[in-house]
């Protein structure tokens, strides 16, 4: 982050385990692909909301990936994932999260060898 564009100057870093308060664990699981988009009707100019939550939700209006926004808020991919667990408990964004039903490997076998006849 720059402080201004040409300027050559860095603004000053948070560390991460200010941002997470020490913490290094979730929760919940919070894998790369899972959705997040922040909840209906939140103010996000609310003073009691973070630098880091305001800029995630701000990211977050449209379903965006824990990936993307550990990336587009750069933040490092486990302090992302401390925020947004601490978010979504307190409400400020919904999680979707990625479904853990996959099909059979027998049943990805046939449809495999059902395309390869075509």
């Amino acid at each position: 982050m720059t402080a201004g564009a040409g300027s050559g100057r860095r603004a000053p870093r948070v560390r991460p385990y200010t941002i997470t308060r020490g913490r290094t664990r979730t929760h919940a699981e919070l894998a790369l692909e899972t959705l997040v988009h922040t909840a209906t009707g939140l103010d996000v100019h609310a003073a009691e909301l973070t630098r880091e939550q305001r800029a995630i939700c701000r990211l977050c209006v449209d379903p965006v990936s824990v990936a993307e926004v550990s990336a587009r808020a750069d933040l490092p991919l486990g302090v992302a994932r401390v925020v947004l667990d601490d978010m979504a408990r307190d409400g400020l964004v919904v999680l979707h999260e990625a479904s853990t039903d996959r099909p059979s490997l027998a049943l990805m076998e046939r449809v495999l060898h059902g395309l390869q006849r075509l």
